[in-house]
């Protein structure tokens, strides 16, 4: 699919499938890569750990000569215009035998978190997930089920079916692809990951892509929104990113750093 295409599929059913992003043998090395920085994480101490789970950037950038393919940028830039800024960053590795993830929208549209927007959505994108696929996704090995159309609707999945995520819907999808090929979605859009039935870890790596008016700062530790919107409230939030040093800023490829400038303190 061309750009116009895959705008298409996403404004029509929430997701698309872009193949080839990342060739074969560097989707390996990148996977590698993430792989070894999740290993040095279970040692490491907790705020490098919780680095990797959001602001995977600052700590491994192997990903990072990717995430400004026109095919994707393109998408964004598509809905939004220019100054596209990238949010959060975080390793999706799914382990054989692991427990399935049941229905949700991601942020900011979980309505069990803080910092949220309050539904009804407006019926307008506001983040794109991106899922780039460092292993084929496969429906053996719980390659990400969708339920297209879903971003049309005004409230996520707990408002409509209670509690019960696991159940599965009769619309369901799931998005399989190659090594190398990246999953967009709407951030509305349901989503669930199913068990891996393989006897071989399924990797990734989640960006989400945002317009440059969203308001990332309730991500970071310390800000003044963070405080008085997330810390105060009490409530869970998954996503916690930290800004990126300068020196590991200026490391970046030139067209990945327009995406990512935001967070250099």
């Amino acid at each position: 699919m061309n750009i116009e295409e895959t705008v298409t599929r996403v404004r029509e059913d929430g997701w698309a499938v872009v193949d080839g992003v990342i060739p074969g043998d560097e989707a390996d090395a990148v996977k590698a890569s993430v792989l070894a920085t999740l290993e040095r994480a279970r040692a490491a101490p907790p705020e490098w750990a919780r680095r990797v789970t959001g602001s995977l950037f600052t700590v491994d950038q192997s990903l990072a000569p990717y995430v400004a393919d026109r095919r994707l940028v393109g998408v964004a830039e598509a809905l939004w215009g220019r100054h596209v800024k990238i949010t959060v960053s975080t390793p999706v590795v799914r382990y054989p035998g692991n427990n399935p993830q049941g229905w949700h929208s991601d942020w900011p549209f979980n309505q069990k978190h803080a910092a949220i927007i309050e539904a009804p959505y407006p019926d307008t994108p506001m983040l794109l997930t991106m899922i780039f696929m460092l292993s084929p996704f496969t429906r053996e090995n719980g390659g990400t089920w969708l339920v297209p159309g879903s971003h049309r609707i005004p409230n996520n999945w707990s408002a409509v079916y209670g509690e019960d995520n696991l159940t599965p819907h009769p619309s369901q999808v799931q998005a399989t692809g190659e090594k190398g090929s990246v999953l967009i979605f709407d951030s509305r859009t349901w989503h669930a990951v199913s068990t891996n039935d393989t006897d071989e870890e399924r990797a990734g790596v989640t960006v989400r892509y945002a317009p440059w008016w969203l308001n990332v700062n309730v991500l970071t530790p310390g800000a003044p929104e963070r405080e008085y919107m997330v810390d105060d409230e009490g409530k869970p939030e998954a996503n916690l990113v930290y800004p990126m040093p300068r020196d590991v800023f200026d490391s970046l490829p030139d067209d990945a750093k327009p995406l990512l400038r935001h967070w250099v303190r």
